[in-house]
């Protein structure tokens, strides 16, 4: 009787220590075959100085294919994600193809900035790669100084940030981010002329977005990728494996020293599982905590947000956010310290639906 009031009283005490702690809200934001678009996909999800949410995606107007008539469009929420605003296109190049949304936020002038790309909307990635495309991928630059209500006209910025020998180009897809020096570095990919090979690249800006220049570039067989800062300053790259061979189905990571200009050997992190598919990794404004969203499988399954305490270097924290069908996702942190993931996902197809889902460090470190 007694050992049966022992289990009682310490499960009242576990049961009472988790009060408080809730489930991740969930709210679906854009959804295929919605606002005249017939797939969303390509998230890209950024919280602003003033705490307003910002969401943009690529909108495939006629399917889910990665060319054709395909925009930026993007929705806001004003109230932590519970509510977002109605649909607004900030890029529509015609029948062509404008994507990979890249945000960044200026923390001095509070601008946010959105680098992106451009190609004709005939032409597909193979045909780019293998330089038979009249015309390849250019690389664009917009900004918004009224908290994402507006969006200034593209800049084309190609001539900085591709070299003469690169074929295919993508910006992130996901965030940037400015260092603590205020240099500002966005991950972005690309293969090279008379190769299929594709490597990570990054760059930069130490003019607050002025001018960008390229800085260091990573091994071969990498991808679309993102970079934290860590505590000590150090930069971790974390990058999409390009290679086939399943002894490589794990994410590519590198370390810099310079501010993104040298990089490590480009290593892989056994912990991170991956089906060949981008990530996000996002570092939380405490001690050396860094989260990292991907689907850990070796299908487009499983979205699992991982907790690292030591800036990335291990990950004993794991919780599922969506057991069935998921893909791309981008990670941020509310001003109320919460964490925000938009993330494609599904019942069957990843791609049937863009959802945000907010929940506390508290949740994930159960």
């Amino acid at each position: 009787m007694r050992l049966l009031s022992y289990y009682a009283v310490l499960l009242l005490l576990l049961t009472s220590m988790a009060v408080g702690i809730a489930e991740p809200a969930r709210v679906d934001v854009f959804t295929a075959g919605q606002d005249g678009y017939h797939t969303f996909r390509i998230p890209s999800f950024i919280v602003t100085p003033k705490g307003t949410l910002i969401a943009i995606c690529e909108g495939r107007k006629s399917g889910r294919a990665d060319s054709g008539d395909i925009d930026l469009v993007m929705k806001r929420s004003v109230d932590g994600g519970s509510t977002w605003t109605r649909l607004q296109v900030i890029d529509d190049d015609g029948a062509n193809t404008t994507g990979n949304p890249t945000l960044v936020v200026e923390r001095e002038s509070g601008a946010i900035l959105l680098l992106l790309t451009r190609n004709p909307g005939d032409v597909k990635e193979a045909d780019i790669v293998d330089g038979v495309a009249a015309a390849g991928r250019t690389v664009w630059l917009m900004k918004s100084v009224d908290d994402g209500a507006t969006w200034s006209t593209p800049i084309d910025i190609t001539s900085s940030v591709k070299n003469p020998d690169w074929r295919w180009y993508a910006t992130g897809p996901g965030v940037g981010i400015q260092l603590k020096t205020g240099r500002l570095v966005v991950p972005c990919n690309h293969s090279e002329s008379g190769t299929r090979i594709s490597r990570s690249h990054i760059i930069y800006s130490d003019d607050r977005g002025g001018t960008w220049k390229i800085g260091g570039v990573a091994g071969d067989h990498t991808n679309e990728s993102q970079v934290i800062e860590r505590a000590d300053g150090t930069l971790l790259w974390n990058m999409r494996n390009a290679r086939v061979d399943p002894p490589y189905y794990t994410r590519a990571i590198a370390e810099s020293r310079d501010g993104g200009l040298a990089w490590s050997t480009t290593a892989h992190d056994p912990m991170l599982i991956e089906p060949i598919c981008q990530a996000s990794i996002v570092r939380y404004p405490q001690d050396d905590i860094v989260l990292f969203s991907n689907p850990a499988s070796l299908r487009r399954e499983n979205l699992t947000i991982r907790m690292s305490r030591d800036g990335g270097r291990t990950w004993p924290s794991a919780k599922v956010v969506h057991a069935k069908a998921a893909a791309y996702s981008s990670l941020g942190v509310l001003t109320d310290g919460s964490i925000g993931l938009l993330y494609e996902n599904g019942e069957s197809e990843p791609y049937e639906r863009i959802t945000f889902a907010s929940f506390s460090l508290a949740w994930l470190s159960m």
